[in-house]
């Protein structure tokens, strides 16, 4: 007779907030996502601007009525610390990729590198790499550049607040970026490369913090699989409620009837008001993401459903 092994049942539930995961370096956005998800047993999750699998630092996650979030999280300023190799490029600039060329590093002293890094400060045309997660033609362009074609990525627009230069010492170069969205840091550290005459990857990176988490307090895999071993409510305290997503968005708290009004999809007028606000019920649960024109009519940008207590 033969037996029916018995398998334990993975209970999913629904949780709504931010993690603040420190990434380790080896896995991909969406692997340490699924691990995170899986420790908190979350039904529903994603990530807020993915990181290279070389690279550690702040990697916002997103749960349940928190995923409406994601989307606006991309578009703030970020900060990264970068590390890279003179003198050799690669397919990937990075050091995952295949070497392309080396070149002798030159003599360099701070006088020359600012020179090099004073052209990528500012608003800049920027070319990503062909190995990104960047669609052209419906298909993202590391799976093209993958299959060996030639890929012609089109330089885009980015902007760079603050490029300044940390180390340098022999063929190993460091600095800190902050910048704004889209922009990639393995593209800085080639272009930077390229303006020294000799080329370079990036060896290292780390991601510092991303708007609205400015002065993020991260926790790492380790300690959050420590306490989904041992304590539910210390996992789960590194959960943030959703509305510090929304950053130093103005808050509004709206009525009993108001909180009708917009759960039926409908409009509110309130005097004063302009511009995107988060409106939160009389319990401080957030509601909806409003945004008010000039005579104070609301319009819903995004609804959430969140449990009221």
């Amino acid at each position: 007779m033969t037996r029916r092994r018995h398998r334990t049942r993975f209970h999913w539930r629904a949780l709504h907030g931010i993690v603040l995961l420190d990434k380790p370096a080896g896995l991909s956005s969406n692997q340490a996502l699924q691990q995170v998800r899986q420790l908190l047993r979350a039904a529903k999750g994603g990530h807020a601007g993915a990181l290279d699998p070389i690279a550690t630092g702040l990697l916002p996650l997103c749960f349940g009525e928190a995923t409406k979030l994601a989307g606006s999280l991309l578009g703030g300023r970020k900060a990264y610390r970068a590390t890279c190799r003179l003198g050799v490029t690669t397919t990937t600039a990075d050091s995952e990729g295949n070497v392309l060329r080396t070149r002798p590093v030159p003599a360099l002293d701070v006088a020359t590198i600012e020179a090099a890094l004073a052209p990528l400060r500012g608003a800049i045309n920027q070319v990503p790499p062909a190995h990104s997660a960047l669609k052209q033609g419906g298909e993202r362009l590391y799976l093209k550049a993958r299959r060996g074609e030639l890929v012609d990525v089109p330089p885009r627009e980015v902007e760079v607040f603050r490029l300044e230069l940390l180390e340098c010492v022999g063929d190993t170069l460091s600095f800190e970026v902050e910048c704004g969205s889209g922009t990639y840091v393995r593209s800085l550290a080639a272009d930077l490369g390229e303006n020294l005459g000799c080329g370079a990857h990036l060896i290292a990176l780390r991601r510092l913090w991303v708007e609205p988490f400015v002065t993020p307090t991260m926790v790492t895999l380790p300690a959050l699989e420590a306490a989904a071993a041992t304590d539910d409510a210390e996992l789960l305290a590194w959960l943030l409620p959703t509305e510090v997503g929304l950053g130093a968005c103005p808050r509004l708290v709206l009525d009993a009837m108001q909180c009708e009004v917009i759960g039926s999809g409908g409009s509110i007028i309130v005097a004063g008001r302009h511009g995107l606000h988060a409106a939160l019920d009389e319990r401080g649960v957030l509601r909806a993401l409003l945004d008010f024109d000039a005579v104070g009519c609301s319009r819903i940008v995004r609804g959430f459903n969140l449990p009221s207590g």
